[in-house]
């Protein structure tokens, strides 16, 4: 018995030490239709200068109209506020939103509820991320006991100024972050130490920085990112 007792301690021992301190992701779906989308694209801003947050702005396309079409929409980032809408929202659909680590859904706007949920602690996988061109590599730590997960390759532009012509925002100039450009599903991850590569060149021109994302399947919780600048 004490033997048993003694190598269960081990095992929790082992699980807890593959379990690392990580940054946190703050997904943004927003669209430069949205009158109420610009506070929420600055707070967005702010959050990507923290050390300790992977920020994504993701340009959805069910604004984009007659009026004024954004141009950094994709149907790509519609379809994956949709995935999450589906378990976080029971359907309902709305910019601007802000998805906390793939679990936590809170109106874009709310500093207040947000600032808690970026406080709340954090573990998950080791994500080691480099960028030595022409490769990008990815190397993700084991960890006892793990669900399934996607591991996802995000491109994004740092920043971008657009002036509005038409539409709820018409005559404004706005400036948005860390602008999804391609997310790109490099494979899975079952618990064991892994690595994934891709080529700087096979990213859009636009792209300035890389993260991952490790997150479990069905678009589930995310237990694992990094970031990385491109150039």
């Amino acid at each position: 018995m004490k033997a048993i007792f003694t190598l269960a301690l081990m095992v929790i021992a082992t699980g807890a030490s593959a379990a690392e301190t990580r940054p946190v992701v703050v997904e943004l779906f927003t669209s430069q239709g949205c009158s109420s989308c610009p506070p929420a694209d600055a707070l967005l801003g702010e959050l990507a200068k923290r050390p300790d947050v992977v920020a994504l702005g993701y340009h959805i396309t069910y604004w984009d109209g007659a009026s004024w079409r954004d141009p950094l929409s994709r149907q790509e980032s519609t379809e994956r506020q949709r995935a999450y809408d589906g378990h976080l929202t029971g359907g309902q659909v709305y910019t601007p939103q802000m998805v906390i680590d793939g679990s936590g859904d809170f109106v874009g706007t709310d500093r207040p509820r947000i600032t808690r949920a970026l406080a709340q602690a954090r573990a998950g996988v080791a994500v080691a991320l480099s960028v030595a061109k022409p490769d990008i590599s990815i190397d993700l730590g084991g960890q006892t006991g793990a669900a399934p997960c996607e591991v996802l390759l995000v491109a994004f532009a740092r920043s971008a100024v657009s002036s509005i012509g038409r539409g709820e925002n018409a005559g404004r100039t706005i400036e948005e972050f860390n602008i999804v450009r391609e997310l790109r599903v490099l494979g899975r991850w079952d618990g064991r130490p892994q690595q994934f590569r891709a080529r700087v060149d096979s990213l859009p021109g636009d792209a300035t920085d890389v993260a991952v994302l490790v997150q479990r399947l069905g678009q589930a919780p995310i237990i694992g990112a990094a970031s990385a600048r491109l150039r």
